[in-house]
């Protein structure tokens, strides 16, 4: 398939490297940041991006550093720090207003970051959905390197969306086509580095001094935040709401879009009227 979307393609300069950015919405909205996951270019949020641009918002979807149209980093530099400079940068470059961010998997964790290190006291409402809290202590991410690598080689060589589905078999067809189109766009020391962070990254030293407004989505069925990682998290920082989607994993928005958008669509009606 030839990858189509209805948002306008934008190129920024921030945090010295060049961003490719979708945008969808009417100008003088308010802003709504989507930051993707690891191997998730800018176009496989299009789906959802258009509908919560109907809710009344200006939604901006960046290539995150080392995927898509997006510049690549030197070897070391896909931190969680540089992450979380790059939205900064982002929301200097693109004059977002005190933007809702949503950010799901890697993109939560940054969400997580940029608010604590760059917004402490002002930052936007956050929507983190199912951000992968392992750590130091607390075990391995689910999907392995082995893994990540297996589904990149398939499509730096050209793979389908039969192969894709052996991933994600609760993907609408669509999804899967673009998924498999798009991946290759995907650098590997960018996956590689990404993942080794997860495991060594500590997520709970920022989460714990995360302030409101912000609210964590889980998939009910996700290996990344199961109900003991809930648990934890609502221990250590018992204002942020939890709430669980069903029939979900950890892709939320593909594994159940009604279910997705019946969850975050009160916090984001309750945002845009403030």
């Amino acid at each position: 398939m030839t990858v189509e979307t209805t948002g306008r393609s934008v190129q920024v300069e921030a945090n010295g490297l060049r961003h490719h950015v979708l945008q969808y919405g009417a100008e003088g909205q308010p802003d709504l940041l989507i930051l993707p996951g690891i191997t998730s270019p800018a176009v496989t949020a299009d789906f959802f991006a258009t509908l919560l641009a109907d809710l009344g918002y200006r939604v901006h979807v960046p290539d995150i550093r080392g995927r898509g149209r997006s510049d690549r980093a030197a070897a070391g530099q896909y931190r969680l720090t540089d992450y979380a400079a790059d939205v900064a940068g982002l929301v200097t470059e693109l004059g977002l207003r005190r933007p809702v961010i949503l950010g799901h998997s890697m993109g939560a964790r940054i969400a997580i970051a940029y608010a604590v290190l760059h917004a402490p006291k002002d930052h936007g409402l956050l929507i983190l959905v199912d951000p992968p809290v392992c750590g130091p202590g607390r075990g391995t991410y689910p999907t392995t390197r082995e893994a990540f690598l297996a589904q990149l080689h398939e499509a730096y060589r050209g793979t389908t969306a039969e192969e894709v589905r052996r991933f994600y078999p609760k993907w609408p067809e669509r999804e899967l086509r673009l998924r498999a189109e798009v991946l290759a766009t995907c650098d590997e020391t960018a996956i590689l580095e990404t993942h080794a962070g997860f495991e060594s990254e500590d997520i709970f030293g920022y989460w714990r001094i995360l302030t409101q407004p912000a609210v964590l989505l889980r998939g009910g069925d996700s290996p990344v935040v199961p109900a003991a990682a809930a648990d934890d998290l609502a221990a250590a920082n018992p204002g942020v709401e939890i709430v669980t989607v069903p029939d979900a994993g950890h892709m939320v928005p593909w594994d159940n879009l009604p279910g997705f958008l019946d969850a975050v669509r009160p916090y984001l009606s309750s945002a845009v009227t403030r």
